[in-house]
């Protein structure tokens, strides 16, 4: 079976067979308690006119980086070149962390993708880090993923038991393998990636580099955001708009759940066959995940925050002197309950911008908190004053007891928090990392005792029966991680920390 290789460096170290020197993370991660993370961005860029790439991927990748925090990677190859290797560079790390300009100038190539990583499935170490690159006997694939599979160790154990060799323990693999195996059977490299995911269930938003092609596909129910751009004689494929605006590209369109595009030199083609129009979107993108300047499906992600902000302020009022925002995408959010309530808006906190989600976490036993280190409140700002305090999400109750007691620390003489999402109650199996219901305090808690858990003087969350106003009416999106029900059947068993020895044994004696 086909094996992954020819990869040059993960974290500047020299790889083998895909393996890393190393073999470990080098950096821990600083991502608050309680705070949901989202996979990963992709980015593919394919220039007919046969420019160099990696160095626009870097920066297409640079904004994405709040779609993954953890490994970022590209991998570029030259469509006319005698042999059309792949030069393909990665490491744990931010993205100015892992890629100096050197480098990026050393990496030839008019077609690749790029990739920012958050766990979901599969452990935080190099050998986990993407885009995978595989050479097969039609010639080197390279592939970046979002999202997560719910039938991945299904797959993983058939293909295993047909000779595969595995070298990651993430889902993006077995689609690399799949769509590599189906290509010896198929006239075209879109025809494999179709072919895979007719055998794919859950979210995967992909963009795959052939050697002569550049591929986006989105899964059926549209869980993850993909889509086109152009710059001059160049197209892009990339997980949202705010890329695009960076690198100075036109936004051409949304991909359609289940469509896949092909970028060659005649251009753009699309088979839509496997669109069903049942439609599935994680309405999380709009509440949190997607940059507040990215546009998710025709909808404009600041406005759909703005959104929330108002019907929180008509559905749970209080009288208050002043409204602030937890940085970032809780801000959007306190602007609409200001608007809609009448209640002024403040910057109540200040947030150290150098400090990323890579730092060194402070130890149980140090005094520093993750939060504390990244935000510190204004005590002029809400000293003696009635604060509303509007956040994105309470998942396990840490991090909102930790901010509530900042403000009262600062003198804020009552604190109410509003919640731009409905109560989280249930794990989530495509692309976010929330956890099991025994460890969301909604689950099992009323919002009286969660307010009293947290230190607020009062506590409101978005009504269930209204997100769908958040993306203008549209009912066809994901509420699993609310409501409990699946737009696709979960898995059996939690593959969500890795795809793990014991499962396989597990399966091979079944």
């Amino acid at each position: 079976m086909e094996n992954i290789n020819n990869i040059n460096h993960i974290d500047g170290q020299d790889v083998r067979d895909g393996h890393s020197v190393r073999g470990e993370a080098c950096l821990l991660s600083g991502e608050e308690e309680g705070k949901p993370g989202e996979e990963c961005g992709v980015f593919g860029m394919y220039d007919l006119a046969g420019g160099d790439v990696a160095s626009t991927i870097y920066y297409g990748l640079f904004a994405l980086q709040h779609r993954g925090q953890e490994s970022c990677g590209i991998a570029v190859s030259r469509t006319d070149g005698p042999k059309r290797n792949s030069s393909t560079y990665k490491g744990m790390g931010l993205v100015n962390e892992v890629f100096q300009a050197e480098k990026l100038e050393q990496m030839s190539g008019d077609i690749g993708v790029g990739h920012v990583r958050y766990s979901t499935a599969g452990a935080s170490v190099a050998e986990n880090t993407q885009p995978l690159v595989l050479n097969y006997i039609k010639g080197t694939l390279s592939l970046a993923h979002n999202g997560n599979l719910v039938n991945a160790l299904d797959l993983r154990t058939e293909l295993e038991l047909g000779g595969a060799i595995f070298q990651t323990t993430i889902d993006s693999e077995v689609i690399a393998y799949l769509i590599a195996r189906e290509r010896l059977n198929t006239n075209t490299v879109e025809e494999a990636v179709k072919n895979a995911m007719q055998r794919l269930k859950g979210a995967y938003s992909l963009v795959v580099a052939s050697p002569r092609k550049l591929i986006g596909a989105r899964d059926p129910q549209g869980f993850r955001p993909l889509c086109i751009g152009k710059r001059d004689n160049a197209y892009i494929i990339t997980s949202e708009t705010c890329s695009l605006d960076t690198i100075g590209a036109e936004f051409v369109r949304d991909v359609e759940p289940g469509e896949i595009v092909t970028i060659t030199p005649e251009g753009l083609q699309s088979d839509k066959s496997m669109v069903t129009g049942r439609i599935a979107r994680c309405i999380f993108e709009y509440i949190y995940f997607a940059r507040p300047d990215s546009y998710i499906d025709g909808i404009c992600v600041h406005n759909s925050r703005i959104t929330a902000g108002k019907i929180l302020a008509q559905t749970h009022p209080v009288e208050a002197d002043i409204v602030v925002g937890v940085p970032e995408s809780g801000n959007a959010a306190a602007m609409g309950y200001a608007i809609e309530s009448g209640i002024p808006y403040g910057t109540a906190f200040v947030k150290n911008s150098y400090v990323g989600r890579t730092f060194i976490k402070p130890k149980q036993s140090s005094r520093e908190s993750s939060v504390m280190i990244k935000l510190n409140a204004l005590k002029e700002v809400v000293a003696g004053k009635r604060v509303v305090m509007v956040d994105d999400s309470i998942v396990r109750g840490t991090t909102s007891a930790r901010i509530v007691k900042m403000l009262k620390d600062a003198g804020a003489t009552e604190v109410h928090v509003r919640i731009s999402s409905p109560p989280f109650k249930y794990p989530c199996y495509f692309g976010t990392d929330v956890p099991d219901s025994d460890q969301l305090p909604a689950y099992s808690h009323t919002v009286e005792e969660i307010r009293a858990m947290i230190g607020a003087d009062s506590l409101g969350y978005l009504d269930f029966d209204r997100l769908h106003e958040l993306i203008d009416g549209d009912m066809g999106y994901c509420h699993a991680c609310f409501s409990g029900e699946y737009p696709v059947e979960p898995p059996k068993e939690d593959i969500r920390g890795g795809i793990r020895k014991i499962d396989l044994e597990e399966h091979y004696e079944q």
